[in-house]
């Protein structure tokens, strides 16, 4: 008979966590009883948009860098993403007194490109709706000998996401369930390591944009399904299919995923702004969006929430959530 280990562990996670201790942030857990009267549970908001970067990758991105032996850091990092792993990724390698080389699509939020610059990266850009991101960035950083920090596809990024889970049940104990936004799924993965570990019966339900369902058409078939790189408001879920990694794991843990749609997400933006005073990027309130529109189902009594993060410019936020006509 034989085992196969998993690639991220309860001791991974913790480990991650002392690492980052004094680094990232300890972000704030935030309630509303307006929201735990309309979901009719008490909701705990972990609020990732807080963190380092506004979102939780600065923990994933950290946590792979911090390892990479002096021969690798003195040549330099490599990675791809739509935005929030870059930021992470190019702080991450400022912090760490490297240099970063980041591949973003061209249709990037300008707000998150601009940061991801501002900390230092040098910027390479593809269609994300005709080129291959994984092939491109890999090519780059063999050409230039640099180390590549995947996205979520890393053991030690998926450890360092579940950091954020970890410091949410130490603060407020043990939940029924536990919701956050599934793109590549290293968040949830590295959320459910933890929170099965700790509490076995507790459900772990991610949430998907409607456009952008692949890891819950994979968890249904029970093998990673491909779609089209789906159009969503969403850009930080906009994958065509769940790392082969993350869905090892979360195939095993994850009780459920809830879809929502894009006119969703606007409302789910509009009233953490409105009524719990915080900026949320659209991939950050797929969640919340799931609580209030009962697509997350039956809630037990304490329910927790990963905001994942708050990376969404002026303009674009008043554009999402301006009154519909």
């Amino acid at each position: 008979m034989t085992t196969t280990t998993p690639p991220v562990t309860f001791d991974d996670v913790r480990d991650a966590a002392a690492r980052l201790k004094g680094v990232a942030h300890r972000t704030p857990v935030l309630r509303s009883r307006t929201l735990d009267e309309l979901v009719g549970a008490e909701v705990f908001l972990k609020c990732e948009n807080f963190q380092r970067v506004g979102a939780f990758k600065f923990r994933g991105a950290y946590n792979a860098a911090s390892r990479l032996s002096p021969e690798q850091l003195a040549r330099g990092i490599a990675a791809y993403s739509s935005g929030n792993h870059a930021q992470a990724v190019a702080l991450a390698a400022r912090e760490l007194g490297t240099t970063a080389v980041i591949v973003m699509p061209e249709d990037a939020p300008p707000s998150k490109r601009a940061a991801t610059e501002g900390y230092g990266a040098e910027i390479v850009t593809y269609d994300r709706y005709t080129g291959d991101r994984v092939a491109i960035a890999e090519a780059l950083a063999a050409d230039r000998g640099l180390a590549l920090i995947p996205p979520y596809e890393h053991p030690h990024v998926m450890a360092g996401q579940g950091t954020a889970a970890l410091e949410l049940l130490e603060e407020v104990g043990e939940l029924g369930a536990l919701l956050t936004p599934v793109g590549g799924g290293g968040l949830m993965a590295g959320s459910a390591t933890v929170a099965k570990g700790l509490y076995p019966d507790i459900r772990m339900i991610g949430v998907e944009p409607e456009a952008g369902d692949d890891t819950k058409r994979s968890l249904e078939a029970g093998r990673r399904i491909s779609i089209p790189v789906p159009h969503t408001i969403a850009d930080g879920q906009a994958l065509h299919t769940p790392g082969e990694l993350t869905f090892s794991v979360n195939r095993r843990l994850v009780d459920a995923i809830a879809l929502v749609g894009d006119d969703e997400i606007r409302d789910a933006m509009r009233f953490a702004f409105e009524r719990l005073k915080i900026v949320v990027e659209p991939s950050g309130a797929t969640p919340l969006a799931a609580l209030l529109t009962g697509r997350a189902g039956a809630l037990p009594s304490r329910v927790g929430v990963i905001i994942s993060g708050g990376n969404v410019d002026a303009g674009r936020f008043a554009e999402l959530c301006g009154n519909r006509a």
